[in-house]
């Protein structure tokens, strides 16, 4: 599970790199809003998902103890 952490915090490192911020920094409008906003805050979403959905996954597998 952990090298999953990992994963994902480099993939998010590469999100934020140059060559992805370069092909979304253009004038084009998406709704109304510049496509480089999108992505930056469609990025962020999909990045607290992933860790709510890794963070319900460890606490599933992770031994309980009801005092038994």
């Amino acid at each position: 599970m952990k090298e999953s952490w990992v994963i994902f915090f480099i993939l998010g490192l590469i999100m934020l790199n140059y060559p992805f911020l370069n092909i979304f920094n253009k004038p084009d409008l998406f709704l109304g809003f510049p496509l480089l906003l999108i992505y930056i805050i469609g990025g962020w979403a999909i990045s607290i998902i992933v860790i709510y959905l890794f963070t319900i996954s460890i606490i599933d597998k992770s031994p309980r103890n009801d005092g038994q």
